[in-house]
């Protein structure tokens, strides 16, 4: 390939710490000039930054920063997405800073949104919070006014607040760095939180050098390089959104950034972005993509023949949106041959493999993909080429490698594994520290996902996680997401996809569903238990399954992750908790083969009708 950097070699610069690169690209002429991140408001406004920009930008931030703070402090990151919370990644791994990266809450403070900054700083214990100068103030209006969390307020006074502001526009040099004080490989300088699918998020130590690692297997799995450019609107504070930061800047790449908000409030924005830019990489969660076909139509011109990276994520993938999305873009130049079905956690740093090979003589496509129970696959183990990382999949009972063809738990041997756990020592030890029975080997990462490995080139299917697999009377387990999917398909036009959680209830299957937004004269009461029969006969039709309650909720009741994971646990203690806006209960007798038989009564006509008005 003919690269336009003409002094790019693509082995080279090869640095044990990310930021690292930052300087080598700023130094070499070709870069100087070169849009290193794109921030895109919408189609008319976008701001770029270049590498020398970014480079001193992070030289002026690094440099204020170690003025009030020392060398290993810990540092709240509570900006809103933009350039400034790049700036600040980068400028606090300079500074040899370890950084949290959170969403930051609305001030106010409000409707419970404060739960995750108490849980992060309690457990983090920060010296200081970087946030812009309008939040700064926000937050100190609330502290001067009367409130009911103490908690919280004692927590917020006790932080040093640092504005982004006054750090970007001070002067270089107060501070002078007669050697280099950025994170050491072997330090941890990122607190990520998992995303909190299967449980309450917890913190995961990320050292500099497995950060480097991983996004260096990643730029060699994409084939990524300086003539690369990649759009993301995925969240910049932990996992998939964040790795993307760091990758671009190891490739040399141009980043263009916009934030989710503006991708859900129009999700042709994400399509265009990659027109207009001539993006040959993407990633996108596999439960996006029918919202983009149903809402991303529109008039302006779309050209996605520079793909060469659609990276599919959020296991398990269905190939059944894949198929339906190349469908509709293959005439816009989308190419099968782009498809990149993924794998990966935060415990592993974020990137653990893909399906896509970059070997051209011997290219796989999307359409010569195997699949299995629908789903594709995300690893071809049969050829990989990293030695230094190793993925098996492992029979939970004996811990020894389960054969091909059958399932078990996914482990993951890697120097992108992460430390472990903040304050979480034993369970550090059993995630973190696994190893195989009576072998010698190496310790693996237990990532809690189930897998299978099948053909002839040895490939990966994520089948679910371990901690929702749902039970059934006969002894036989299930993952939910066949349930959910059956549920769905059996009223498409008043269920919101994504948004139905099955789980166990006792012995009992339980499977809470969110209507669309309808008027009362669609979502009337008999519309609602006919949509309770319908989930309970398609479930058992499709896959087999009785289900013995099923609960029809308003939209946007079904608890979700910032990424918009299913929450199937925490979605179970709210409806047992009576805390879901229900439209409607149905509970079954056990061992119904036929039409629906209900054993308890509905909730009241006077209630329903109520709820419905609020849809």
């Amino acid at each position: 390939m003919q690269y336009e950097y003409e002094n790019y070699d693509p082995s080279f610069p090869d640095q044990p710490v990310v930021e690292l690169y930052l300087g080598v690209w700023a130094r070499l002429p070709a870069f100087r000039s070169k849009a290193a991140f794109i921030w895109a408001e919408d189609m008319q406004t976008s701001t770029s930054l270049t590498y020398q920009q970014l480079n001193a930008t992070v030289d002026v931030i690094s440099s204020q920063l170690l003025g009030p703070l020392e060398r290993g402090d810990t540092v709240l990151l509570l900006c809103s997405p933009g350039l400034d919370l790049v700036e600040l990644i980068f400028a606090c791994q300079r500074a040899g800073l370890l950084s949290v990266p959170l969403i930051p809450p609305h001030p106010s403070f409000a409707n419970q949104n404060y739960h995750h900054l108490i849980r992060a700083i309690s457990q983090t214990k920060p010296q200081a919070a970087i946030a812009h100068s309008h939040y700064i103030s926000a937050i100190r209006h609330y502290l001067s006014s009367p409130h009911n969390n103490n908690k919280l307020a004692h927590m917020l006074q006790t932080i040093r607040w640092i504005s982004i502001d006054q750090l970007k526009h001070a002067q270089a040099g107060n501070v002078t760095l007669n050697s280099y004080h950025g994170c050491k490989p072997d330090e941890v300088y990122l607190v990520q939180y998992t995303s909190g699918a299967t449980g309450v998020p917890k913190p995961v130590l990320v050292t500099a050098g497995s950060a480097a690692h991983n996004v260096r297997t990643a730029r060699k799995a994409y084939d990524l390089h300086p003539n690369s450019t990649i759009v993301s609107w995925l969240p910049q504070y932990h996992d998939c959104g964040l790795m993307f930061l760091l990758l671009s800047i190891v490739s040399g790449a141009t980043c263009v950034l916009t934030s989710p908000s503006n991708f859900i409030k129009r999700p042709r924005l994400w399509l265009e972005l990659i027109s207009q830019f001539k993006a040959t990489c993407t990633p996108v969660p596999s439960f996006i993509l029918p919202l983009v076909i149903k809402r991303g139509q529109g008039t302006s011109p779309i050209n996605l023949s520079t793909l060469n990276n659609l990276i599919i994520i959020n296991e398990p993938i269905y190939t059944d949106p894949v198929e339906e999305f190349l469908r509709i873009f293959s005439p816009l130049g989308l190419s099968p041959s782009s498809i990149s079905p993924s794998y990966g956690l935060a415990e592993n740093c974020t990137f653990v493999s893909t399906a896509w090979r970059t070997d051209h003589n011997n290219a796989a496509t999307f359409l010569d993909f195997p699949t299995h129970n629908k789903l594709l696959p995300v690893a071809r183990l049969g050829h990989v080429e990293q030695e230094d990382v190793e993925i098996m999949v492992v029979d939970e009972t004996t811990l020894e490698p389960a054969e091909d063809g059958a399932e078990g738990e996914i482990w993951v041997a890697s120097p992108s594994n992460a430390s472990g756990y903040l304050g979480h020592p034993s369970l550090t030890r059993e995630v973190f520290h696994a190893r195989l029975r009576n072998t010698v080997s190496r310790c693996f990462l237990r990532t809690g996902d189930r897998g299978i490995v099948k053909g002839e080139g040895r490939y990966l299917f994520v089948t679910g996680r371990c901690q929702d697999v749902v039970k059934l009377q006969n002894g036989e387990k299930v993952q939910p997401h066949y349930i959910e999917t059956a549920a769905y398909n059996s009223c498409t036009k008043l269920l919101r996809g994504g948004c139905v959680a099955a789980f166990n209830v006792s012995s009992s299957v339980a499977l809470v569903a969110e209507m669309q937004r309808l008027g009362k004269d669609v979502a009337n009461k008999d519309a609602l238990r006919r949509v309770c029969e319908g989930i309970k006969d398609g479930v058992w039709k499709k896959e087999r399954v009785e289900i013995g309650w099923v609960v029809v909720v308003k939209s946007e009741s079904v608890p979700k992750t910032t990424s918009g994971k299913l929450q199937r646990w925490k979605a179970k203690e709210q409806l047992l908790a009576g805390e879901m806006m229900v439209l409607m209960e149905m509970r079954f007798a056990q061992n119904v083969r036929g039409a629906a038989q209900e054993t308890s009564s509905l909730i009241c006509p006077q209630t329903c009708t109520s709820l419905i008005s609020h849809l």
